[in-house]
């Protein structure tokens, strides 16, 4: 049994108490002919916001407590020459904790009581469970670099000649995006300015679309950013590799020649 609210229970006392001191200055005063209560209870009830039948019930639950009968409903007939009498209805059921009779309820979902079902977790912690298999990769990367490293040699040029610099003079193919900044801009645009707004650009990229999905529709950001990337860069590279002859001249390799070494 859930028990009434305070407040409930003082509203529902201040409205009985109203009711009955209209009743008695009804039945102290002169009784108008023709249903003279009846216009008389009609403010009490308007005035109380609990609705007659809940203020009768509850009539019903004090008296059943307290032992007493129940004060029975007297309502004026409609052609005022007679007096109808209504009885309350009975209590239905035992009543709770203190003689108060259960006026309310409350629907609670299952949900915010017990959940008997886990939910998944997609997350996991970055130590053990990322660092270990980082760690595990990395050492294997290591060990086949080294494998590799004594099986096959690099491919490496004669030995510098101080007296003679080789023309054109490239930087490897992964600078060479650098190297062709460097003959577009100033030093410090093609190899701070840049590089720093491309890095910066990639760095808070994760923070813009935090999207947690896998599938490359719903990764429309990030994906063009990156593609946008690695096609400004590619073509740098591919322009430096192919496309600068002697001097680091801009020329056509099925005209000149290619002048590209790995």
């Amino acid at each position: 049994m859930v028990e009434i609210p305070e407040h409930l229970r003082k509203r529902a006392e201040e409205a009985r108490a109203k009711a009955e001191a209209a009743k008695a200055a009804a039945a102290g005063g002169a009784a108008a002919p023709g249903g003279g209560n009846g216009a008389s209870e009609a403010p009490t009830q308007a005035a109380s916001k609990i609705p007659p039948h809940l203020l009768e019930r509850s009539k019903a639950a004090r008296a059943q407590a307290t032992g007493a009968a129940p004060e029975p409903q007297v309502a004026a007939a409609a052609g005022g020459g007679g007096v109808a009498v209504a009885a309350p209805p009975a209590a239905a059921g035992a009543t709770g904790p203190g003689g108060h009779t259960q006026r309310l309820l409350t629907v609670v979902k299952s949900g915010s009581i017990q959940d008997v079902k886990s939910k998944p977790q997609d997350k996991v912690h970055v130590w053990p469970h990322l660092l270990v298999v980082e760690f595990v990769a990395s050492l294997f990367i290591t060990a086949f670099t080294l494998i590799f490293s004594i099986f096959v040699n690099a491919p490496l040029l004669e030995l510098a000649n101080y007296n003679q610099t080789p023309n054109p003079s490239k930087a490897p193919w992964y600078f060479l995006g650098l190297q062709e900044l460097l003959t577009m801009f100033h030093p410090m645009v093609a190899g701070v300015t840049i590089p720093g707004i491309g890095l910066l650009a990639l760095m808070i990229a994760p923070y813009i679309d935090k999207n947690p999905s896998k599938k490359p529709e719903d990764r429309k950001f990030a994906i063009s950013l990156m593609t946008i990337h690695l096609m400004f860069w590619a073509v740098l590279v591919i322009i430096g590799s192919f496309f600068r002859g002697p001097g680091f001249n801009f020329v056509f390799p099925w005209q000149a020649g290619l002048f590209f070494e790995l």
